[in-house]
């Protein structure tokens, strides 16, 4: 059924003339609830808005009693309103009384009309409201009318969320719009975060949503699709991605979407409405992203994403941006946030200005948690939507040790927030006052503390910190934040650089460890069921010996005259060992060979993270000049359990009796060798793992720069006599694993250690 004033596109045009009209926000909404109506020959139009609260509350309407107006209120879920809101999909009725949902309120004087039409009101696949026509007579709405009330409900949306309404609310019933969010995720990078939100991904942001000419518009959209298409089959016909990696995956996927016929039709109907092509695009996407949020399969959600960014490629088509703004522009307190980016992403943004970084995915051991604590930026991830929940410049808070994110937090939480930031930088300042003092227990041990680091950025820490040293050095960051293999001559320049920032302190370089999930952009990648127990590491290097050879080459040029310790990762037995051994001692060759000056001292180590070497450590000791145990990996591999898999990462605790025991095994053998023996990982970094290592044995730990006050500062208060008198016995006996964790946290309390 056609209304009276000439359908979507006049309606729409109306519609813009009273959102330029100078009144108040009640008197907008109530023109536009008559204006509605009227086009669509509609006895009732009414605006419901999504509260605080969560619940519905009746904001304008014409045919309904306006008695009701700012009175009515349903609950989630109730009522046929609820309904909609709840499922985020139009609803239409010939007789709504007869329908299970419905709700009858008598104050609103709704009891003799039967035909109802709902449609979410939605923005970004959040529902923000419900729109509502409603009419007397038995009848089933038109696709056209849905397609227009649906087309209107994206204008009120921009309305809603634009804080129009605050004013019309009660304290503590305002609009969900722009209410304030209490989520927690991950904590992946420690540190206090306060600032506004800066989208790795910024959206495009629509201006103007009513086309004046509808021709013209079905042109733009044609144009921008063939564009995107053709950049799509360009990118995928060009020979510059690997025709059997990821990123080929993820561009086919791509073009599928381009070029489905139902998500093609419709975008040209909804621009058929009225709508420019990018509000066409935007209502489109945001109807899918409503959809797809509420599938529990994860296999369509994943999808999702695949279809987001398509329409934002769309959108940046449709408007001349091809390029997200640079990162100059970002404000003096950034928080990056972001469906997930790599790490050379995140180091092209002004640290002085990023005081954080927020993700919908990442764990703690991806590639950009990695550096983020190299850099010192508080990271949370496993934020579901994070992308969609806020908005450019809206302020927000996140706290990378709980996971805890605060989105246009209130006044008290803010200041609850920052004096938490200012305790915690007084506190790194009594951290930092132990800087030049020796890491000492209280009966005399001493204990090496080193960083872990991987990229030039990490070195200024080393002085700052008053490590010991560079116990872990990861020489693959070089190659991850590149745009092209790095060639010997760089990588050569980056390790002399290391090495002159380290002056007469150890450095502990680790060949390349990528392959199975740390896939580099340039390189062919395979696909693996288990990538973390795959193609990998030491493996890739011994098949690709050409790889290992160039890096070690550049270590040894690097370290000429002065003293050189690398080590092997992923080593699983001792002939292994041999074999990338082997390899440095045929550089040692050419280098003299040609008569370059070599290392001064050189040691040639592994590290231990493959159980299978828990088995010849004896014969593994004899061959090695020392060793360092790398604890992600092992105690992944002892239990059997991906470290970066959510569903599965908390069912081991690294202090536990089997890694306890794993560890000390290690530890003894190193010292009836006489070899020295180090850790590096996660477990290290935590103040309570330290204290178990070294009541264990260790005295050289390398830890993330961020740890090394906190462990430092247990570390100095710690009798590690006593600790191990207390410690040890416990894993002779049946203890629990809970029950560990426990008994080391009450030793801790008992000798009031700084935790």
């Amino acid at each position: 059924m056609r209304g009276s004033l000439g359908g979507p596109r006049v309606l729409l045009r109306r519609l813009r003339e009273v959102m330029a009209q100078r009144v108040s926000a009640q008197e907008r909404l109530d023109k536009i609830v008559v204006l509605i109506a009227a086009n669509m020959v509609a006895e009732v139009c009414s605006v419901y808005v999504l509260r605080v609260d969560s619940t519905l509350e009746l904001y304008a309407t014409e045919g309904l009693n306006r008695a009701a107006v700012h009175q009515t209120v349903m609950r989630a879920g109730e009522g046929l309103v609820g309904l909609v809101a709840q499922e985020a999909k139009p609803l239409n009725l010939s007789d709504a009384q007869s329908h299970p949902a419905f709700a009858f309120k008598p104050e609103t004087g709704e009891e003799i009309y039967h035909s109802f039409l709902g449609v979410p009101i939605l923005r970004a696949g959040n529902t923000l409201g419900v729109l509502v026509v409603q009419n007397r007579a038995h009848r089933i709405y038109s696709e056209e009318e849905i397609e227009a009330l649906q087309t209107t409900a994206m204008v009120l949306a921009e309305m809603i969320a634009s804080g129009e309404l605050s004013a019309l609310a009660r304290p503590g019933a305002e609009p969900a719009a722009r209410r304030p969010l209490h989520l927690t995720g991950l904590g992946i990078s420690d540190g206090v975060g306060l600032g506004h939100v800066v989208l790795h991904e910024p959206r495009v942001v629509v201006t103007n949503f009513i086309a004046e000419d509808v021709a013209r518009e079905v042109a733009r959209l044609d144009r921008a699709v063939d564009a995107l298409r053709a950049s799509i089959d360009s990118m995928l016909e060009g020979g510059e991605i690997d025709p059997a990696g990821e990123h080929r995956d993820v561009l086919e996927t791509y073009r599928m979407f381009a070029h489905d016929r139902g998500w093609m039709r419709r975008l040209r109907e909804a621009v058929l409405t009225g709508l420019t092509a990018e509000a066409a695009v935007e209502r489109v996407q945001s109807d899918t992203r409503a959809r797809m949020m509420r599938q529990a399969d994860p296999f369509i959600r994943e999808r999702l994403h695949d279809l987001d960014d398509l329409a934002h490629r769309l959108m940046r088509e449709l408007m001349g941006r091809t390029h997200a703004p640079k990162t100059e522009r970002l404000p003096k307190d950034a928080i990056i946030v972001a469906r997930n980016m790599s790490p050379a992403a995140l180091l092209d943004y002004d640290r002085t200005r990023v005081r954080g970084l927020l993700l919908e995915e990442g764990g703690p051991m991806s590639h950009v948690a990695i550096v983020a604590r190299a850099i010192g930026v508080p990271t949370v991830g496993q934020i579901a939507n994070a992308a969609g929940l806020v908005d450019q410049g809206d302020a927000i808070i996140i706290d990378g040790a709980s996971g805890e994110v605060h989105i246009r937090p209130q006044a008290d939480v803010q200041a609850a927030y920052a004096e938490k930031a200012r305790l915690r930088a007084r506190k790194q300042k009594q951290f930092a006052a132990l800087r030049d003092k020796p890491c000492v227990t209280r009966d005399g041990e001493h204990v090496a503390l080193n960083i872990n680091a991987g990229l030039l950025v990490d070195l200024p820490h080393i002085a700052e910190t008053g490590a010991a040293g560079i116990g872990l050095f990861r020489t693959e960051m070089q190659f991850m934040v590149a745009a092209s293999f790095p060639r010997s001559g760089e990588q050569e320049r980056l390790y002399s650089a290391v090495l002159d920032a380290a002056g007469d302190r150890p450095v502990t370089f680790r060949t390349l460890d990528i392959g199975g999930d740390k896939v580099l952009p340039y390189m062919r990648s395979f696909e693996e069921e288990n990538p973390a127990l795959g193609w990998r590491a030491i493996r890739l290097g011994l098949d690709r010996p050409g790889l290992l050879r160039s890096q070690v080459r550049a270590m040894l040029k690097a370290a000429a005259g002065r003293n050189l310790r690398l080590m092997f990762p992923m080593v699983a037995d001792v002939a292994e060992f041999e074999r990338a051994r082997s390899i440095v001692e045929r550089e040692l060759t050419h280098l003299r060979r040609h008569g370059y000056l070599l290392p001064e001292q050189l040691q040639v180590g592994v590290m231990v993270e493959v159980p299978s070497l828990l088995f010849e450590l004896d014969e593994l000791f004899a061959r090695t000049d020392f060793v360092s145990v790398g604890t992600n990996d092992l105690v992944q591999f002892l239990y059997a359990a991906d470290r970066g898999n959510t569903r599965v990462s908390d069912r081991f605790d690294p202090l536990s009796v089997p890694v306890l025991r794993a560890l000390k095994r290690i530890i003894d053998i190193g010292q009836a060798h006489g070899k020295p023996v180090t850790l590096c990982g996660e477990m290290a970094s935590q103040p309570l793992g330290a204290v178990a290592l070294v009541a264990l044995g260790f005295r050289s730990l390398s830890v993330s720069v961020a740890a090394v006050g906190p462990v430092k500062a247990v570390l100095r208060q710690l009798d590690a006599r006593r600790a191990a008198q207390r410690i040890l016995p416990w894993l002779e006996g049946r203890c629990s694993d809970t029950r560990l964790r426990e008994r080391l946290h009450a030793f801790a309390e008992s000798e009031a250690l700084p935790l």
